[in-house]
């Protein structure tokens, strides 16, 4: 009984001396998991630099200059509609997502 006992303990320590010189898989895991959010950041860093590139590119004069396209009727309706019933400026820009100068001229034109 007594061999059977020690055969048990020194088996155990064996094991416990095994278990400290295995690959740690969750340490693996978790470096892949810095190195991967690190490279996702330093893509972001690098997305939002040359973001910022092309809007300086684009400005001119400190005004935006993008290529838009007309102004389709149906907005243009909703706007002098919202007009007519007394909303203000400022509430039709807010609604139809135009710009204050681009509201103003569609009541203009109207």
């Amino acid at each position: 009984m007594t061999y059977l006992f020690i055969g048990l303990v020194s088996f155990s320590i064996l094991l416990l001396v095994i278990s400290f010189f295995q690959r740690d898989r969750y340490r693996d895991i978790e470096k892949d998991m810095e190195e991967l959010s690190m490279n996702v950041l330093q893509e972001h860093y690098k997305l939002k630099k040359r973001i910022s590139v092309l809007e300086e590119e684009l400005m001119l004069d400190g005004d935006m200059t993008f290529h838009k396209s007309p102004i389709n009727e149906i907005i243009k309706n909703q706007v002098i509609s919202l007009y007519k019933q007394g909303v203000k400026v400022e509430q039709i820009t807010k609604q139809s997502t135009l710009s204050k100068q681009e509201v103003l001229s569609i009541i203009q034109d109207s």
